[in-house]
């Protein structure tokens, strides 16, 4: 069996992940169409989560949802 990193695939090539459009969508309030979910994570990622979403002038909790909606659409285009 060929062992290969996930990185190395065709759909992690050229990441859109900080499109300002992206951007923008994740941080859009809208009522009634968005559930309060909780995920636990280690109080380290959530610094790490935090420190990186400074250095791009974001809240931590959008660059989550950018995350998680690029993983999302990346599983949606590999299947």
């Amino acid at each position: 069996m060929k062992n290969y990193y996930v990185k190395s695939k065709k759909e992690y090539e050229n990441t859109s992940l900080l499109d300002s459009d992206k951007i923008l969508e994740a941080m859009k309030r809208v009522k009634g169409r968005r559930k309060p979910t909780s995920v636990a994570l280690e109080e380290s990622v959530i610094k790490e989560l935090k420190k990186v979403a400074e250095n791009l002038n974001l809240p931590y909790q959008v660059l989550v949802r950018l995350f998680i909606l690029d993983g999302l659409r990346r599983i949606k285009d590999a299947a």
